[in-house]
């Protein structure tokens, strides 16, 4: 009797102890983290394309419409292998205003040359006789400007204008890649209704004067190139 009382004893107290065991185990179950690698295929290169468009004469006068909401500078310096001179652009003729300083920003201007010098008359810039320039219009674009000439601007010296393109058009549309600055003592009358004035130099007509002075051969085209190093947005 006194055993099976032992016996009971000891058999209620290992059961006690198995659940205290089985409660205290840890029966959470962990997932298997199981990484795949993702073959990443090589990044294809893909050809940078210009933020700007190709203008044309279809798309630049609505281009320059909205260039000119955004892009409000209206100084800029020129510098030239005789010194410097800064030209103030005309807010009222805003087409030829944007167009110029478009071009400045896309560096068009930098390494052309005043490829015709008339004395006392004009000096007139924004060519060259160098293969890459074709290089930097075909990246642009090909277009003209109609005239702008009812703004009340006229040729006075040191005034800065555009000229027409080479090519026959009644209309006298602008050649957009040129400039001219005219050197008339008095005003060159007659290039008024004609050409559109955009603007006037405000320093350094004594450097235009040097460049109007260096000696040309017959179709007006400096002996010596002339050239305009760099066109710069001034304050």
């Amino acid at each position: 009797m006194r055993f099976l009382l032992m016996f009971f004893i000891i058999l209620f107290l290992w059961n006690c102890e198995d659940k205290q065991t089985s409660k205290n185990s840890n029966t959470t179950i962990v997932k298997d983290t199981v990484t795949t690698k993702v073959k990443t295929e090589p990044k294809k290169k893909t050809k940078k394309t210009s933020e700007f468009p190709i203008l044309t004469d279809d798309n630049a006068m609505e281009f320059f419409l909205e260039y000119d909401k955004e892009h409000k500078e209206n100084k800029v310096r020129v510098t030239t292998d005789f010194g410097t001179f800064d030209i103030l652009l005309y807010d009222k003729t805003k087409f030829h205003r944007a167009n110029f300083i478009y071009l400045t920003k896309r560096k068009y201007f930098d390494g052309t040359q005043f490829y015709r010098v008339i004395k006392n008359f004009v000096v007139q810039g924004g060519s060259s006789d160098a293969l890459d320039l074709y290089t930097k219009r075909r990246k642009i674009g090909h277009y003209l400007l109609p005239p702008d000439t009812k703004r009340g601007y006229t040729h006075q010296r040191g005034s800065v204008s555009m000229p027409s393109s080479e090519i026959e058009n009644a209309y006298k549309l602008a050649s957009p890649f040129q400039f001219f600055i005219v050197m008339n003592r008095e005003r060159a009358k007659h290039l008024d209704g004609d050409y559109t004035v955009f603007g006037e130099v405000i320093r350094g007509m004594d450097v235009v004067d040097k460049i109007n002075a260096v000696k040309t051969d017959e179709g007006d085209w400096p002996l010596n190139n002339v050239y305009i190093r760099t066109i710069e947005i001034i304050k």
